[in-house]
């Protein structure tokens, strides 16, 4: 059996306009991230199937973005998926916080359970997000056996974040990449993994 796994960057926000770290910070899309999803859908860039089902991180930008890809749409909420949170860094540009100490020991640390000050160390966030995409993962298996018997394809749709999706094609395809960011799709982008019998076999970027 076959199916499609579609992991969505959400949208252009202010945050991304600002070049601000922010992750847990429930910011909507900006004006032009609405007006560029617009566009894309509109070039036939996002992958469709009638019968897709989808989830989002339930994050106000993830939540926007999937109304105007797919209009609305019943969906779940996989919240493991949600973006890494920088605790007191959040909604601060790198020109603000240069000069904090506490900011440059987190982030010349070479050690990956360090924390930003309230926030989650990558080592935290990875095991977080692996555990969402085992979730959506199994999701989508049970969603594959619901239509086996109508002879048609399964697809899920999930609109998540950049950070995420790159956590996760570095966790499925360790290695690929010598550089961790090198899979951070644009906002608004993302992958289609393709599975077959339970195995994810590859994937295309879009």
């Amino acid at each position: 059996m076959k199916s499609q796994i579609v992991l969505i960057r959400h949208g252009i926000t202010e945050g991304n306009e600002q070049r601000m770290y922010y992750g847990s910070t429930d910011v909507s899309l900006s004006k032009r991230g609405v007006r560029l999803l617009e566009e894309q859908k509109a070039d036939g860039l996002y992958p469709e199937s009638e019968d897709a089902q989808y989830f989002t991180t339930g994050m106000l930008r993830t939540e926007q973005t999937l109304k105007v890809l797919y209009g609305e749409q019943e969906h779940g909420i996989i919240e493991d998926l949600r973006e890494l949170d920088f605790g007191e860094f959040e909604m601060r540009t790198y020109e603000q916080l240069n000069s904090i100490p506490e900011y440059q020991r987190w982030i010349t640390a070479e050690d990956t359970g360090k924390a930003p000050p309230g926030g989650e160390s990558i080592d935290h966030f990875t095991v977080r997000i692996r555990r969402g995409f085992d979730e959506l993962k199994a999701q989508n298996e049970l969603y594959m056996l619901k239509l086996r018997n109508r002879g048609k394809e399964a697809m899920t749709i999930c609109i998540c974040h950049g950070g995420v999706i790159s956590g996760i094609m570095d966790y499925i395809w360790p290695g690929e990449y010598k550089n961790f960011f090198e899979w951070i799709p644009d906002p608004g982008h993302g992958y289609v993994l393709y599975e077959e019998d339970g195995k994810l076999t590859g994937y295309r970027r879009f």
